[in-house]
């Protein structure tokens, strides 16, 4: 088949690399404009000599003529952060299909896997769909369930299941539709939930909220943006965690909330709500990540005052 992918970072090249692998055609690629490091989809496309785009908008009339150049069978939305419009979409043959990492219509919004931690589910996914003007809302062609386990953060969620079972999933999708197997459902919108991006506010710790809270949070920001406290005007930014359940009054008797309790190797140990989070790793504001232990944090300070 002949393919146009709109997408950006590994994950739109992985997409880009899996097609190309089985003897398709890209027959054009579209990234957004880069703000830092160079996109690795756009070199990718670039040393294939896949004729790359980078439009600020979608809708502008050379993006178009752009993808009605590419003569695509089928446009394949892999990572896309900026807004595709129906018109743009509707050019290649057989329509555009986009993945998203939750089980739609679960979690629409840029952060699903994140909140899907933060939240304490057991389980997410991901969804290829058919987009729309409204933001993850079109119908869906495929979902493929994947567990959340108990010791999971979010980049263990997405690379090492989700990356590799999506872009799986996009070819699979991809042949569906071609071969005129593919039927869009429509959600389900009496279930459907949508999050905002986890920023600086939704990522602060407050360490009177219950350790399961505390730890689901940590969690759900590692690698980024990383969840974060302060101490002595700083922020400090915490990794990777153990939750210790208190199992009895005296384990946190004249504790106070964040309060350092205990260090041990390279860690250290906070008290929250109902228990404790021990945390391997973490960085100042303005550092890299160091094993906790090496922060020069004593027992005794208490965090997030």
């Amino acid at each position: 088949m002949r393919v146009a992918i709109i997408g950006q970072q590994d994950f739109g090249k992985a997409t880009l690399e899996a097609f190309s692998a089985r003897g398709d055609t890209v027959t054009a690629v579209f990234c957004a404009p880069e703000k830092g490091r160079p996109d690795p989809l756009r070199l990718a496309a670039e040393a294939a000599g896949v004729p790359t785009h980078q439009f600020a908008r979608l809708s502008d009339p050379e993006a178009l003529e752009a993808m009605r150049s590419a003569k695509a069978d089928i446009g394949i939305m892999a990572y896309v952060t900026q807004l595709a419009p129906q018109a743009f979409c509707a050019i290649p043959k057989f329509g555009t299909i986009q993945f998203h990492p939750s089980l739609l219509p679960l979690h629409r919004g840029a952060s699903s896997m994140s909140w899907a931690i933060i939240l304490g589910r057991n389980e997410t996914g991901f969804s290829i769909f058919r987009p729309t003007d409204g933001l993850d809302e079109g119908p869906v062609i495929l979902t493929r369930p994947v567990p959340i386990e108990p010791e999971d953060t979010l980049g263990s969620l997405y690379f090492g299941r989700i990356f590799p079972m999506g872009v799986a999933g996009l070819l699979e999708a991809a042949d569906r539709v071609l071969a005129g197997k593919g039927p869009a459902i429509a959600q389900y919108e009496p279930a459907a939930g949508y999050e905002g991006i986890i920023r600086e506010a939704e990522s602060q710790i407050h360490w009177a909220c219950h350790v399961d809270q505390t730890y689901n949070l940590i969690r759900g920001c590692n690698p980024a943006p990383g969840a974060w406290t302060t101490h002595n005007g700083k922020k400090l930014f915490l990794f990777d965690c153990r939750k210790h359940i208190a199992r009895s009054f005296a384990a946190v008797k004249g504790k106070k909330p964040g309060e350092i309790v205990l260090q041990t190797g390279g860690s250290l140990t906070i008290h929250g709500q109902g228990g404790f989070i021990e945390v391997q790793r973490l960085r100042w504001e303005d550092g890299k990540k160091i094993p906790a232990a090496e922060a020069g944090l004593e027992i005794g300070i208490i965090l997030g005052g």
